[in-house]
């Protein structure tokens, strides 16, 4: 087989045929590293492929070689084992939100139909209480488990068992592309769940294409929750195909510390996080005066860059050494990415990089080229979607609409809301933007959060979020409106959250209005309130709206 180039992905009709090129490839290359009781453990892409089959041949020695199966634990090398298992099995797997009230969860394991449950120890001791209302589940097989009892199975034990057993079977499984083969669970931030059903040609529609605007690093550092679309496919899955080393972050406190450990050269994130790494960087320059140095340092930097030499490391050392010192890159989802904050880290060595996805697009619908990566736009589409804006306005904004091969199939048992959200093959994403002239979108804001003033203007309050953000004090902020007794928005009002207590607030305002000059009258923000608690967020880290 030839060598493999990332720079040139190859087109593959399976995730099974996706994994096997890899291993074939590169068998001994380090797949994964993740810490146990302190140590680092590596496991090679042939030590991962023999597990692999080992899962996969007791599964459907068991007769779930087609099942509906779920996972509801945190990110860990056993979760990727068990999502990879299952793509390559003829049945569905189906992600479980980990954070959910277990109320929810019972809900979402039945709703799916699934038959066997993988968890954490802490979830076996909470699901048992609801054994008699999953009539569909057979097995639960927990992480943690050295021996199993009943229906509750040994992780390790299936896996011991499955080495010894013929693995033809497994091997000679297989799908129909375009059926359902990855079930995930979505509301947003609110809302009755729903089953997004996404097939195999989606998702390997999503990684192929996505590679062919950006590609992979040899290392990085898996943070986000892998019950979503953006790190399971964007992240885990591409990686594999990109013969990249996934070092696993066991705990979202310690994503510092594990960089340091760890040293990847990139890491795929939401914007809270490097918006919060740009805080605590630049108010560590304050405190040690060193602003204006800085400042200084930037500017040489950057006027050496011009002539061609590029001392950015080597200027801004400790700071790279915070972050494990090989950081060369930071992809950012879920959210448009702030200006300032994408310039800071150009400056100082460290690309930011962004795109839009959705999970009912598997995820991905744009990225920014490596090459030529335009903050202010959320990039280029990926070749095998078209896209449109419905209804623009005067401005060109209008809602997203995406036709192509990531568009999932529909929502799980819900033709209402399929019908609603897929018309005439194109996908209503809810989200609102427009197309630039080089035929890049850039995203305004969520359908369901604009604003309608009572003189009819449309206000996205992203755009003022992001401005507003820009205020080195101010944490966190949301944008909304006060109404008059008829119901009509008529004001807008900012409610933000700062976190040192010690932060002079008496300017807040007049910061706030200048955050917001050169902006038309009508988008000014009247009112501003400073609340004493952080907003509460989602599982990816997005900020609940109060208006969901």
């Amino acid at each position: 087989m030839k060598k493999f180039d990332r720079l040139h992905p190859e087109k593959f009709s399976s995730i099974r045929e996706m994994i096997r090129r890899a291993v074939k490839s590169d068998p001994n290359h380090t797949a994964y590293v993740y810490k146990k009781n302190k140590e680092q453990i590596s496991v090679s892409n042939d030590e991962f492929y023999t597990r692999l089959q080992a899962l996969g041949a007791k599964l459907c020695s068991m007769g779930f070689s087609s099942s509906h199966i779920a996972c509801v634990a945190e990110n860990s090398f056993n979760w990727i084992l068990t999502f990879t298992t299952s793509l390559c099995t003829s049945g569905v797997f189906v992600p479980i939100d980990k954070e959910l009230p277990i109320e929810n969860i019972v809900y979402l394991l039945n709703d799916s139909k699934s038959e066997i449950v993988f968890c954490q120890d802490k979830f076996e001791r909470a699901l048992s209480k609801y054994e008699n209302e999953l009539p569909n589940v057979k097995y639960f097989v927990t992480f943690e488990r050295t021996e199993s009892e009943g229906k509750y199975l040994s992780f390790s034990s299936l896996i011991e068992s499955g080495k010894s057993l013929d693995k033809s079977e497994f091997e000679s499984l297989t799908n129909d592309e375009n059926a359902l083969k990855y079930l995930v669970y979505t509301s947003g931030t609110t809302g009755v769940a729903k089953g997004v059903m996404l097939t195999e040609h989606n998702i390997c529609s999503a990684i192929y294409y996505g590679m062919r605007i950006s590609h992979m690093l040899d290392r990085g550092l898996s943070v986000l929750p892998y019950n979503h679309t953006y790190e399971a496919v964007c992240d885990i899955l591409v990686a594999i195909h990109s013969h990249t080393t996934l070092c696993i972050n066991d705990s979202l406190r310690r994503i510092q510390e594990n960089m340091k450990l760890f040293k990847p050269e990139f890491v795929m994130l939401v914007p809270a996080f490097t918006d919060h790494f740009y805080s605590v960087i630049k108010n560590n320059i304050e405190k040690k005066g060193m602003t204006k140095s800085f400042n200084r340092m930037i500017k040489f930097s950057n006027s050496m860059r011009k002539v061609g030499i590029d001392l950015r490391r080597k200027l801004f050392a400790e700071i790279h050494r915070n972050f494990g010192g090989a950081l060369r890159r930071i992809v950012c989802g879920g959210a448009p990415i702030r200006s300032d904050v994408s310039e800071f880290f150009d400056n100082i060595g460290i690309s930011v990089t962004g795109g839009y996805g959705i999970t009912e697009c598997s995820p991905l619908v744009s990225l920014n080229h490596d090459e030529d990566n335009n903050i202010f736009t959320a990039g280029r589409r990926l070749e095998c979607i078209e896209w449109k804006i419905d209804k623009p306005d005067e401005n060109g904004i209008g809602e997203i609409l995406i036709k192509g091969d990531v568009v999932m199939k529909g929502y799980y048992n819900r033709p209402d809301l399929t019908s609603e959200a897929l018309k005439d093959g194109w996908f209503y994403t809810g989200d609102y933007g427009y197309i630039t002239e080089k035929d890049e979108i850039v995203i305004t804001g969520r359908k369901k959060n604009i604003i309608v003033m009572s003189n009819g203007k449309n206000i996205y309050p992203e755009e003022l979020e992001q401005r507003i953000a820009q205020i080195p004090y101010i944490t966190e902020v949301v944008v909304s409106a006060d109404k008059n007794e008829f119901g009509q928005d008529i004001a807008l009002k900012a409610l933000v959250y700062i976190e040192d207590e010690n932060i002079d607030v008496s300017a807040l305002s007049d910061d706030v209005k200048k955050a917001c000059d050169g902006l038309p009258p009508y988008k000014r923000v009247s009112k501003v309130e400073r609340r004493s608690e952080p907003f509460e967020k989602t599982t990816t880290n997005k900020i609940k709206r109060t208006s969901d």
